[in-house]
């Protein structure tokens, strides 16, 4: 069996695959708190009589970003062993979020669901005429009573005291480790434009955020929009220096990338760091530090994990925020316009031909 485990085990896919299923969970629970926080709303939870809208909108995206240690559990023990991981990933993020080891508890119960669900399609061997009882009886059956057993008894408590002391610590950081987490965070969570490594540091926040710590996450919704905001600075730099530095084709782009990144969508500006791309990770690993420290150090602390701008209205100190989000953006924009060579005219002359669809011959 450890041979075996030894194998298959598998870190990072399952957990990349999780949070690529968790990130449109995340920003549609984010986007309906923050507009019921906008026009007022609250929590409900004794569901007596009629209910405002915003009440309702309030509570929906309470109650979504609530079961994010579900999500990720089920999303991970699916990635490992497809829909016998099913069941076991889902009852194991439920016990995390009962007992209090919340989003880490359910990111490491799912890779232990994933795993007993393996294990048990291995290694259980059942008679030829149970054999269609498998996928959708014992393998579920039996992976759920193993990893359940494994998470009420063995993991989940020391998880949960082990989020508690991370916790107290992180609530004590003094001036300069704000400054320095929101750094790192900046820089991860901006040099590769929503990749993996902006994933995986997107599940730690969001843990984080789960124990109610939420200005690491904020660092993060700062970093993601620091690119598509200091690449349109560095656009109206060039018309006042007269160093032309953007193609017509990475204008039009900015005029999309732009409005994206006011929700958190990093991907817009992609074309344009595939052009130039060591430069476009300097300059957004420069605009992230600084903005991502700013914002820790300011204590600007977003209560929805995502949605830009939209997470404005749910902080304590919006305006640090902004104002972090403002000055990562011009060094962005800044160290971008310096490192960017001039766009040459055979640069500008360089267009992609139409297709010819007459020219196509089908026989």
């Amino acid at each position: 069996i450890g041979g075996f485990i030894m194998k298959n085990i598998k870190f990072k896919e399952p957990a990349l695959t999780a949070i690529s299923y968790l990130i449109p969970i995340v920003v549609a629970g984010g986007f309906l708190l923050a507009i019921g926080n906008i026009f007022g709303g609250e929590a409900i939870t004794e569901f007596k009589g009629t209910i405002g809208i915003w009440d309702a909108l309030s509570t929906a995206g309470g109650l979504i970003l609530g079961m994010l240690p579900v999500v990720v559990s089920t999303g991970i023990a699916f990635a490992i062993a497809d829909k016998p991981g099913i069941a076991p990933g889902f009852m194991v993020g439920l016990i995390s979020k009962t007992i209090g080891s919340g989003f880490l508890g359910g990111l490491i119960g799912g890779y232990i669901a994933g795993w007993c669900a393996v294990l048990v399609l291995k290694y259980v061997k059942v008679p030829a005429w149970a054999k269609g009882l498998m996928p959708t009886l014992i393998v579920p059956f039996l992976s759920s009573l193993i990893a359940g057993a494994v998470m009420f008894y063995i993991l989940g408590g020391p998880i949960a005291e082990g989020t508690k002391v991370l916790t107290v610590y992180l609530k004590s950081l003094n001036t300069n480790e704000k400054f320095f987490y929101g750094l790192v965070i900046g820089i991860l969570a901006s040099i590769d434009y929503g990749g993996a490594i902006n994933k995986t540091v997107f599940a730690l926040v969001l843990a984080m955020q789960a124990q109610g710590i939420n200005e690491p996450i904020t660092a993060l919704i700062l970093a993601s929009m620091v690119t598509p905001f200091g690449f349109t600075f560095a656009y109206f730099l060039q018309k006042v220096f007269h160093k032309k530095i953007y193609t017509q084709m990475e204008v039009e782009t900015l005029k999309t990338a732009f409005p994206m990144g006011l929700v958190e969508i990093t991907e817009g500006s992609l074309p344009i760091v595939l052009n130039d791309l060591w430069r476009s990770i300097v300059a957004t690993g420069c605009g992230g530090a600084i903005g991502g420290g700013l914002s820790m150090l300011w204590g600007a602390d977003s209560k929805i994990p995502a949605s830009g701008l939209f997470a404005v209205p749910t902080m304590s100190r919006p305006l640090q925020f902004l104002a972090a989000l403002v000055i990562g953006s011009l060094v962005t924009g800044i160290v971008f316009y310096i490192l960017k060579k001039p766009v040459t005219e055979e640069a500008e002359e360089v267009e992609e031909k139409d297709v010819d669809l007459g020219e196509i011959n089908i026989g």
